[in-house]
């Protein structure tokens, strides 16, 4: 059972809820995991802890809509600080190899400590490599031990450098192999209900390193087992000259042919999607991921965003790996999409709010999950609280304009009504030693 919680005397709450209600001075309930109530002067149920908050704004928890846990153990890797995606990923292959099981639970744990101190109370996980007799079930102990609203996907690789694919042979995998693995993780973690913790996606790695058989396969698997599939598209230039040579089509042809556009798709980056491929997502209902920063860092370019949400396609934020960003922020990556769509498209391209609505609710429809993302009754206890009395908001006019100027660490955070962070500190795990741990396996990787 979770506590009972009553948040006093909101500076300001940013419900984003269906009419985007901006409340001041009101209390939020969150009793046994969900929102049971909003208002003024809310009186104060027998055994409930009193968080105050007049001095604070409330948002929805962020959601993380695309990451790669693991690769918080190759932050800021000499020969991939500057190479573009494909010699990016060429330099890392041979290092992820070292990986084994306690590399994938405490990057895991590390990167997702990370977020939820940047106020994210879901994020997804696209893993695809598993060496050593590393599994999807390292990086979900992981996530239990934290707190966090999890989304992994069991990602895969099956074409290797001798078939003309880019990771090296010793780590893709038998298609065969890989689909089983995918039935064995979806029975054993995946919760579809309301208050979940736990969703398990099917996310072949890329159109470049996995057959076409097995994206076909893959997602028919997912229908079946009715999970969601997420998967990198359309990310720099490279990826569109690789699709145009190998498949005859750009991106999202090729998706739409091998059954992967739909309102259960979500792909990552579609930095080069053109306007076809667009209408095509608007139609079929089908979310991006969008990861500026890490578009910034791989020289990729500027996703579409204005031109995608003008239209109607989900647009959620990710932050990507954090060998590719390298930090997993999501209000700095809120404020990093706000700036971006207005160097491509003008200043009032973006508003500070809209930017806020696509790192919370955005990001919750793109993963299936309506019951978060936003503050209203009966939607999970998933809340962020900001402290605005430090040097970030001082002189701000409008302390809810949070991504303009306002602090991008949390000072609480509740998952599913339980804290996760307090008072800036992470109260579900002993930090420190996590963060001597992770230092530790880095420099073992570095040899």
């Amino acid at each position: 059972m979770t506590k009972t919680w009553i948040i006093k005397n909101a500076h300001t709450i940013l419900t984003m809820d269906d009419t985007r209600r901006e409340l001041n001075g009101h209390d939020i309930l969150l009793r046994d995991g969900v929102i049971a109530e909003i208002g003024e002067s809310l009186s104060i149920p027998l055994g409930a802890e009193i968080v105050d908050a007049q001095n604070a704004v409330i948002t929805p928890g962020l959601v993380n809509t695309h990451h790669h846990l693991y690769q918080s153990l190759t932050r800021a890797v000499p020969g991939g600080q500057d190479a573009l995606l494909f010699g990016w990923l060429q330099t890392l292959y041979p290092i992820w190899a070292g990986f084994g099981p306690e590399e994938m639970r405490v990057s895991a744990m590390l990167g997702l400590s990370e977020l939820a101190l940047s106020g994210c109370t879901m994020s997804s996980d696209h893993l695809y490599l598993f060496p050593n007799g590393a599994r999807l079930d390292d990086t979900i102990e992981g996530a239990a031990e934290v707190g966090l609203r999890f989304f992994p996907t069991r990602g895969a690789m099956s074409i290797g450098e001798s078939d003309g694919g880019l990771p090296p042979d010793h780590l893709v995998e038998d298609e065969g192999s890989i689909l089983n693995d995918c039935i064995r993780v979806i029975d054993r973690f995946h919760d579809a209900s309301e208050s979940s913790m736990v969703r398990v996606g099917v996310a072949p790695c890329s159109p470049f390193s996995v057959s076409r058989e097995l994206m076909r396969d893959a997602a028919l698997l997912a229908r079946d087992k009715s999970v969601f599939l997420h998967t990198h598209l359309a990310e720099n230039d490279e990826d569109i000259a690789y699709s145009l040579e190998k498949f005859g089509c750009r991106p999202g042809q090729y998706a739409e042919d091998l059954g992967w556009t739909g309102d259960d798709v979500w792909h990552a980056h579609c930095v080069k999607l053109d306007g076809q491929e667009i209408d095509l997502f608007v139609k079929s209902g089908t979310g991006v991921a969008h990861c500026p920063c890490s578009n910034c860092r791989l020289g990729s370019g500027i996703a579409p965003v204005r031109a995608m949400r003008d239209q109607g396609v989900k647009v959620g934020l990710g932050v990507d790996g954090s060998a590719s960003n390298d930090i997993a922020n999501l209000m700095d990556e809120a404020r990093q999409a706000m700036l971006l769509q207005r160097v491509q498209n003008g200043a009032d391209a973006m508003s500070a709010r809209e930017a806020l609505e696509i790192a919370t609710r955005g990001g919750a429809d793109v993963l299936g999950r309506p019951e978060c993302g936003r503050i209203a009754v009966g939607n999970r206890a998933d809340i962020a609280i900001w402290d605005i009395n430090g040097i970030e908001s001082a002189g701000s006019w409008d302390p809810a304009a949070l991504v303009i100027a306002g602090p991008d660490k949390v000072r609480h955070l509740f998952v599913e009504g339980r804290q996760i962070v307090r008072d800036w500190h992470m109260a579900t795990l002993d930090l420190p030693k996590l963060i001597e741990a992770q230092n530790r396996l880095a420099l073992k990787l570095a040899g």
